[in-house]
């Protein structure tokens, strides 16, 4: 990365923003604060930020509310930090736009793994198949256009966030290609794989709605029962 990213940390609980605060400076990241969901929203207006991390929980505009709308109008990744640690809150925080979701009291190490990754994704989206030098790709009426980093239905642009953009470039450079929910974890999340069949299954229900034109019967992608996922190369 050739700019030093920026990280947004939002938690109304100011001990914690400073110890988040600290643990990113540490690793030569620079760092924006805010403590509520309103707060978060005129940084972004005003800032340049690379990635958020921001808390459910808070006064004025929680996180989830705050995701919804940051997702109107922008793709930066978004890790939820909330106490929360049951499946379904996960799937929530994910179902509103979120990208990643650790659970407090979070593993320094960890989250720090967590941003990396998603700086990673963002900052340097298409480095997953180098082999792969297509400029575009066009599957009916669903293009791609690799250096644009963007999606096209009937070539009307959609909008996607970092993760579920890297999936679909993923699935369609290998149009045909089946990729188990835990591969496509791998190839994306660049992390090992554990119980994630629910953490892909959102992202792709999220890029269904956004490029089929009846997510229930879907033209482009399908699911091969019992094995995973695959960009249907006729897409019909």
């Amino acid at each position: 990365m050739n700019e030093i990213p920026t990280v947004l940390v939002v938690d109304d609980d100011r001990e914690i923003v400073r110890a988040i605060a600290r643990l990113l400076e540490l690793e030569g990241l620079n760092v924006l604060k805010a403590y509520n969901g309103l707060e978060a929203m005129d940084v972004l207006m005003t800032q340049s930020v690379q990635l958020l991390i921001l808390d459910v929980m808070m006064p004025q505009m929680d996180g989830l509310s705050a995701t919804m709308k940051i997702r109107e109008s922008k793709n930066i990744p978004i890790i939820i930090l909330s106490a929360k640690t049951e499946d379904s809150d996960k799937i929530l925080g994910l179902s509103m736009g979120a990208d990643d979701y650790v659970t407090k009291p979070f593993n320094p190490p960890e989250l720090m793994a967590r941003v990396k990754s998603q700086l990673r994704r963002y900052m340097r989206l298409g480095d997953v198949n180098k082999s792969k030098q297509e400029e575009n790709i066009q599957i009916g009426g669903l293009s791609l256009d690799r250096n644009a980093k963007q999606i096209y239905v009937d070539h009307e642009p959609v909008k996607m966030t970092a993760t579920e953009y890297k999936i679909l470039e993923l699935l369609m450079i290998n149009a045909g290609r089946v990729f188990s929910a835990e591969e496509i974890y791998r190839r994306v999340w660049n992390e090992d794989a554990y119980s994630v069949e629910n953490t892909v299954m959102v992202h792709i229900r999220h890029i269904r709605e956004k490029i089929e034109i009846d997510p229930k019967i879907p033209k482009y992608l399908k699911v091969v029962w019992g094995i995973g996922y695959k960009i249907d190369p006729n897409g019909i």
